[in-house]
Order: structure tokens, then C-alpha cells, then sequence
């Protein structure tokens, strides 16, 4: 990024998109080698889990149902057909296929964020690069990620209210996770701490980058599914209803990804000032350089000509060595 300021609601989006289009082969990639193999997995799940009614009239245990029947002579009973075994396999699968889908999601949104940040640097990262730094912060964003569900959880059972402010104030918890190696409830306490008095506007952000989301899915899904799924059985239903999943995702996890770190980038522009140098360190890459190809991170090699010596470094943009 050439210069760093505040940013409204609109050029928080706009930054996003800009980002987004500039690094869409990096974030597409990075994405699609989590997503994709996870999907496979998935489908191989959905389609060995067997059916718990399928013993049942029709697959429905309610098909044959007298009202005016004995409801527990076994002939009219409407589950006498439906085998428990086939139930617990069918939750175990749900499990596996929900912990699997969690991972990639956090192995996607972290390694977006890298690209991203590494977009604010000026620099070039492979999705290799970012993946890399995804899986190294992998136990902590699993740790995070419980940590937010399940308080996210219990502040929507106590009061929706609450549960409604939380999960916008949290908004750029994994940032902080990433960036700062600010863990579990400490990273959803800055969090909020950044995003203070800020609240309306990141919903605003949160709210436009969903509705956007949601139209992409939708279209993805209608169009695959209708073009895929037409006379289909199971296999082609779960076939198709997984490469709905894995393109949509491919398309709107960086977008996603990228109006989050906006939304955090510009949070420490107005609360803290940006560091730069301090990015390039918590996502490994080198520090930036200035016009006179010297690190921002820290002082010129040697001492100027003078022997005058800047307040700060780097130094303020009207600082000249004297005469």
C-alpha cells in the first residue's frame, strides 16, 4: 500500500476488492489446495454413511403411521425398522465431516490473511509462503475457534443482543491471533479493544461482505447443482452439492478474508498508528524498504554524512540533515 489512513466503510470495501483482484491466482490457489482435498474426503464420508431410514416405508419412519393404531404394537411402530447402528454412523459422520470443514476453513482464512498482509507490504508471497504460515499457527486458531464458538454460543442463549454486539466486536480476532501471536480470549479482548467506538461501521462492513457472499453462493450453487444434479442420484447430489461447495469457496474466502484485514489494518491506523515493520515480522517477511532502499524496520547502515542523527526512525517525512 502506498499510503495508510483511515478508512470509511466504502474504501474499506474498495481496498478489499483492490486487493483481492491484484492477488486472486495466489488466493485462489492457496484456498483450493485446503478446500479441495477436504471436499473429497467429505463426499467419501456422505456417500459411505448409510441411510438411518432406510429401512423405513420409503426411507420416511412416519410413512406408514396409523394415528388409530397401537402405537406400541411393533407393526405400527414407526422406528421398529430404523437400525441404531446406522444412526450412530450417521452422527459420527456428521462429526468427522464438520471437524474437517472446520480445519480447512482455518487453514483457508489463515493463509489468505498472509497474502493480504503481505499485499500491504508491497511484496510478492506464494501460496506456498502463506501456507506454510498458515499451518504453523494451526493449534492456535483451533484454540481460538473453540474459544469463540462457544462464548459466541452462550451469548446468543443468555440474549440475542449480546451474542449480535459480540460476534462484531470479535470481528478481527484471528488477525490479532496471527499477526500479533495474541491467543484466545486475550485476542477477542484486543479485539474489541481495537474495534471500540467502531462498532457500527464494522457491521456495516460485515453485513455488506455477507450479502455479497451469500449472492456469489447462491449463484454457484444454483447453477452447478442445476446443471449437475438433474436426474441425479445421491452420489451425483453429494458429487455436485461438493464442487458448489469448493468453487464458492475458492471465490469468496479471499474476499472475506481480505475486508477482515482490512478492517483490522485500519483499526491500528486510528487507534495505534501502523507499523509496518512490525507486519513484516509477524508474517515473515522482510521489511519493507524506503525510497533510499534502507529497512524500515531499523537504522541506516551506517551514520549520515553529518554525523547528524534523525529524532525517529524512520524519519519524519520534513527531516533533512543540516548543512
Amino acid at each position: 500500500m502506498d499510503q495508510l489512513g483511515p478508512l470509511r466503510v466504502g474504501e474499506i470495501l474498495d481496498v478489499a476488492l483492490k486487493i483481492y483482484r491484484e492477488r486472486f491466482g495466489t488466493l485462489v490457489r492457496a484456498v483450493a489446495v485446503v478446500v479441495i482435498p477436504v471436499a473429497v474426503l467429505v463426499a467419501l464420508v456422505q456417500i459411505s454413511i448409510p441411510d438411518p431410514t432406510a429401512g423405513a416405508p420409503g426411507g420416511d419412519p412416519f410413512a406408514a403411521f396409523d394415528p388409530g393404531a397401537d402405537p406400541f404394537a411393533p407393526e405400527t411402530d414407526p422406528f421398529a425398522e430404523v437400525d441404531g447402528g446406522a444412526i450412530a454412523a450417521w452422527v459420527a459422520g456428521g462429526l468427522v465431516v464438520a471437524l474437517l470443514s472446520w480445519f480447512a476453513t482455518a487453514l483457508a482464512i489463515a493463509a489468505c490473511f498472509a497474502i493480504v498482509s503481505a499485499a500491504y507490504l508491497d511484496k510478492e508471497t506464494s501460496w506456498r509462503q502463506s501456507l506454510r504460515f498458515a499451518t504453523g499457527r494451526l493449534r492456535s486458531l483451533i484454540w481460538f475457534y473453540t474459544v469463540y464458538g462457544v462464548l459466541l454460543i452462550l451469548a446468543f442463549l443468555a440474549l440475542v443482543v449480546p451474542g449480535v454486539y459480540l460476534s462484531v466486536a470479535w470481528a478481527v480476532g484471528v488477525p490479532v491471533l496471527l499477526f500479533e501471536d495474541v491467543r484466545g480470549r486475550k485476542a477477542l479482548g484486543r479485539s474489541r479493544q481495537l474495534l471500540k467506538g467502531r462498532w457500527w461501521a464494522t457491521a456495516a462492513v460485515l453485513v455488506l461482505v455477507a450479502i455479497l457472499t451469500f449472492i456469489v453462493q447462491f449463484a454457484i450453487n444454483g447453477v452447478l447443482m442445476g446443471v449437475f444434479a438433474v436426474g441425479g442420484g445421491e452420489i451425483v447430489d453429494t458429487v455436485a452439492s461438493g464442487l458448489a461447495n469448493v468453487v464458492s469457496s475458492m471465490l469468496t474466502t479471499p474476499f472475506a478474508a481480505a475486508a477482515t484485514a482490512v478492517l483490522y489494518f485500519d483499526a491500528l491506523v486510528r487507534k495505534e498508528g501502523f507499523d509496518l515493520a512490525q507486519l513484516a515480522e509477524g508474517v515473515g517477511l522482510a521489511p519493507p524498504a524506503d525510497e533510499r532502499g534502507r529497512s524500515a524496520a531499523g537504522p541506516p547502515p551506517g551514520p549520515p554524512p553529518d554525523g547528524d542523527a534523525p529524532p525517529s526512525w524512520p524519519p519524519p517525512p520534513d527531516w533533512r540533515p543540516s548543512a
